[in-house]
């Protein structure tokens, strides 16, 4: 009778370590569903975060696509301006030569037909 006594009365020591021990039980399971929603939590802002990243990087992939195609673009504009300038280019020496040197070009012109 002196333990079911002590087991209800609440300022008895053994009602008190029955009682924690109960008790403790339940933090744990708190602590535990907290943790584990703060873990959840974190995840899911992570996940948020890579997904914004990885936004943002095909959006700074195609920019960069548009810019790369514009530059090939103007490159082989550029190409063809040089090939018909250096075309020209020849065709101009070419014709100085001739009014330089006109009796170069019929020696020129003889030891040609000669072979």
């Amino acid at each position: 009778m002196c333990m079911n006594s002590s087991a209800l009365n609440p300022y008895h020591p053994l009602y008190s370590g029955a009682r924690r021990q109960q008790q403790s039980k339940r933090p744990k399971v708190r602590v535990h569903r907290l943790s584990r929603r703060r873990r959840l939590s974190k995840e899911a802002k992570e996940k948020a975060r890579v997904g914004m990243l990885k936004r943002q990087m095909k959006i700074k992939n195609l920019k960069l696509y548009v810019e790369n195609q514009s530059i090939i673009e103007e490159n082989e504009k550029l190409r063809k301006k040089a090939l018909l300038l250096h075309q020209e280019n020849r065709a101009l020496l070419s014709q100085l030569q001739k009014v330089s040197h006109p009796h170069n070009h019929f020696a020129d012109h003889n030891n040609n037909n000669e072979h």
